[in-house]
């Protein structure tokens, strides 16, 4: 007689997901369990084959060491989809880690876009979340599900300011009974901060230095407002005339100096959305102030900059990296007592 495994032993659970899925970071929330995958979103292939070898940290970790034959690749560019095919394997292998190699029905996944997307890019992501395993998958706008992740009352008729400063765009939107009043979103973000100073250290010092260590520069001296005090690393790169590796001094007023055209451009644009702001809605944000979230936010100084150019108090957010992912899983958690914060998907 053949071995059967008891029925309960078969059984099947759906475990729905709702995903941030930005141009640096990817997370995942399980309905139920909250934030379990937080990884980079970049995969690594093979040069030859396009054949996706890992994806997420690890791949971080192989940036400027990899042989020729692997190339590392960053699917997202700018908050949308580059990279169709590479977006549904980095996709599917977060989900199957995230599911932790159970067996699970397909689930319902709401993901987390910017607000400026087009109906183009709303459906290569449905394509692409839907081809990584999704039987269901609905779209929210970024400033609204950061707003719900720090507890905005985004359905109540007064107006609440959200600026998100992401990997690949900065998101700005006046919200208020569940939508989204005015807006404004721009391709200027943390990553234009890191390329702008790799483009200082290259006109400056004649100095080559990776992504990783732009970033890191940014992270660790950077500010945006010169009351923060001035701090110095040692920086290491290839001098681009000898073609040997070398190292300089760097302090935090030649970041900011390296960063200010790209800052500028995100104080012009939060300026941009305050000046189009119904007069109504206006005297709430000037009451409430606005909210700063996104890795943006982490940059030293940034809310003393957005106050001197507004005039306006601005509140970092207490966890500003999960804030769009967290207002996402609320929205998944009751997802048919909030479908009027979902995107139209055409």
């Amino acid at each position: 007689m053949p071995f059967r495994l008891p029925f309960k032993w078969l059984s099947l659970e759906s475990l729905d997901m709702a995903i941030d899925l930005g141009t640096t970071n990817t997370l995942i929330y399980t309905a139920g369990e909250g934030i379990v995958l937080e990884e980079d979103s970049m995969v690594a292939q093979e040069r030859k084959t396009g054949k996706m070898i890992s994806a997420g940290k690890e791949v971080k970790e192989m940036l400027g060491r990899t042989p020729d034959e692997i190339i590392i690749v960053k699917p997202m560019e700018d908050g949308v989809i580059a990279d169709f095919k590479l977006v549904e394997e980095m996709l599917r292998y977060f989900i199957q880690k995230a599911q932790r190699k159970k067996l699970f029905l397909r689930p319902r996944i709401v993901v987390a876009v910017p607000s400026g997307i087009t109906p183009v890019e709303k459906r290569a992501v449905i394509n692409s979340v839907e081809e990584s395993g999704a039987r269901e998958v609905y779209l929210v706008s970024e400033p609204v599900a950061a707003a719900l992740g720090v507890g905005l009352p985004v359905k109540a008729p007064s107006g609440n300011m959200i600026i998100d400063i992401g990997g690949g765009t900065t998101e700005i939107a006046i919200i208020a009974m569940s939508g989204i009043v005015n807006k404004v979103s721009i391709k200027i973000a943390g990553n234009e901060l890191d390329e702008a100073i790799q483009i200082y250290m290259y006109d400056r010092y004649n100095l080559a230095v990776g992504k990783a260590t732009a970033e890191n520069i940014k992270k660790r001296i950077g500010s945006a407002h010169p009351s923060i005090k001035n701090e110095e690393m040692e920086v290491r790169g290839r001098d681009l005339i000898a073609g040997i590796p070398t190292k300089v001094n760097m302090d935090s007023e030649e970041v900011r100096e390296a960063m200010k055209e790209s800052l500028g451009l995100i104080k012009n644009a939060i300026k941009k959305a305050l000046s189009e702001t119904p007069p109504e809605l206006a005297s709430d944000i000037l009451e409430k102030g606005l909210m700063l979230t996104g890795g943006g936010a982490l940059l030293k100084g940034i809310d003393q900059m957005i106050y001197g150019s507004t005039g306006i108090r601005v509140t970092v957010s207490e966890d500003p990296l999960r804030c769009v992912v967290k207002g996402t899983g609320m929205i998944l958690e009751n997802l048919d007592e909030n479908r009027d914060l979902l995107m139209d998907p055409g």
